[in-house]
């Protein structure tokens, strides 16, 4: 369905040709065709766009297009899915599945590469939709091939996603490898987060909202929190968690890329520049995180939505004795004059009692307690999953005789006005890509930054507590708040 409000004033994205390594993986099925097949339904790719799909399994063009046409007709009913439309128009789908071209590959071998640079003439997106370990060998191997030259006016783009790294020096040697190859400018971190209509409206919330943006600091605000919970476990995906946890999954990326926006200075300009200087000074001012002020749980046997769930340790793939945790809780400090003195709370986890990513801003209370011992807490509450919105909790006058303190609460849009079609976030990601607009990417100083903010945590990491799945994480996590007299927003 068309969005005249959310295309207005967006260019067209110039002709390329995207390069996708790892096409036959579920990130290529899952979330970026449905974001080309909605770039298409709003007419923002052009008509040179093309597709190359490679990956090491032995399929032809019609069958790579088949199976991605079954499963983008299976989102049809799935409304559990980020991307879950009613139907599927033919016409923009047809759109992009002509323009697919599916090759085999082996992505260790040179003769790939060098049969794609003589392939591959003009503007090129190399997307690498493959696990972390290939990040470093596949960019150099196109530096290599002389692939990412940008001549004759054409651009070369590599997209890659998290996780970067998977500590503080691992995350430096993988921006050093990058970087012997291409230029930063060439280089699109992604954190999918951004592209979420909720994520990027933190920043024209703050800035054009003078009523909330003149009370951000620590004068008027107490606490925050920052929640990104979900109901499922680990699935599939039990040997890839047994290597990364909750901490290096969601922390540095997500939930840091959360927490920039929402307590950056505002930049000058909106310049992808300016912005992403903003989120890098605020990242670099993190206090590194004490493991005295970590929480790390793992979920074990329980009930997730009135279904019996089982123990991480249960999962497939995952070891009988793993000490990975599914949960992670922080409590962090910001040094700068902005944010001194005031605690940030992050938490992450599996198997909880609710899916919800939320930021909430608690209000400081008012100096003269006017109505005794009544409190009706001040609180700003960003949601971003499920349902993108707000609301902001205040003090009004109990209904009925005399003049008693309640609470009461106004509710408004996160995701602008209009109406708006099933999307899972990396349309804007392809488009700015495309575009080369970098707003929505990470840098490499914002990455490092955020590592070494947890590093300590990696390096010294405190015991594992195991908490019933279905719940709202281990007990020590809200002792975690309560030292300070603060208490996580309830789940269920």
């Amino acid at each position: 369905m068309t969005d005249p409000v959310a295309i207005s004033g967006v260019a067209k994205a110039p002709p390329c040709t995207l390069v996708i390594f790892g096409a036959e993986g579920d990130l290529t099925h899952r979330l970026l065709m449905p974001a080309l097949y909605n770039l298409a339904t709003l007419s923002r790719l052009d008509d040179g766009f093309q597709v190359l799909g490679i990956d090491r399994t032995q399929a032809s063009t019609e069958d790579w297009a088949n199976d991605l046409t079954a499963t983008l007709e299976g989102f049809t009913q799935d409304h559990t899915a980020e991307f879950h439309p009613d139907t599927i128009d033919a016409a923009a789908w047809g759109f992009v599945r002509q323009r697919l071209t599916y090759t085999q590959g082996d992505f260790s071998d040179p003769a790939l590469f060098q049969t794609l640079a003589r392939r591959l003439t003009g503007n090129a997106l190399f997307y690498l939709a493959v696990p972390a370990r290939l990040f470093g060998p596949l960019v150099t191997s196109l530096g290599a091939a002389g692939l990412l030259a940008e001549a004759d006016g054409r651009f070369r783009r590599v997209l890659i996603e998290k996780p970067f790294g998977c500590d503080l020096p691992s995350a430096e040697a993988l921006n050093a490898q990058c970087l012997a190859a291409a230029t930063e400018d060439q280089i699109f971190r992604i954190d999918h987060f951004m592209g979420k209509e909720a994520a990027q409206n933190l920043l024209p919330f703050r800035a054009a909202t003078p009523v909330f943006e003149a009370l951000w600091h620590r004068d008027a605000i107490d606490h925050v929190e920052i929640t990104a919970a979900e109901t499922v476990g680990v699935e599939a995906r039990g040997a890839f968690y047994e290597q990364t946890g909750a901490l290096r999954d969601m922390v540095p990326n997500h939930l840091f890329t959360l927490l920039s926006m929402l307590a950056m200075d505002l930049p000058d300009t909106l310049t992808a520049d300016a912005v992403r200087d903003a989120k890098s000074r605020l990242l670099g001012a993190i206090a590194p995180i004490a493991p005295a002020d970590c929480v790390r749980g793992q979920y074990e046997t329980g009930t997730v939505l009135g279904k019996p769930a089982r123990a991480y340790r249960a999962e497939p793939g995952v070891a009988a004795d793993s000490d990975t945790e599914t949960y992670v809780a922080l409590k962090l400090g910001i040094d700068t004059w902005r944010w001194q003195g005031v605690p940030f709370y992050i938490r992450t986890g599996k198997h909880l009692a609710a899916r919800r990513t939320e930021m909430i801003v608690h209000f400081r209370s008012p100096a003269r307690a006017l109505f005794g011992e009544a409190r009706a807490p001040t609180v700003l509450g960003l949601e971003i999953d499920p349902e993108p919105g707000g609301w902001l909790a205040i003090g009004q006058k109990a209904p009925g005789l005399g003049l008693r303190l309640a609470s009461g609460e106004m509710r408004f849009q996160l995701d602008g006005p209009g109406p708006h079609a099933s999307r899972d976030g990396y349309e804007g990601i392809f488009h700015g890509a495309m575009c080369g607009d970098r707003l929505l990417f990470q840098r490499a100083d914002a990455i490092e930054a955020g590592w070494a903010a947890v590093q300590p945590i990696l390096t010294a990491p405190p015991p594992l507590a195991i908490y019933p799945s279905g719940t709202a994480g281990p007990d020590e996590a809200a002792s975690l708040l309560a030292r300070q007299g603060h208490a996580w927003r309830p789940l269920a």
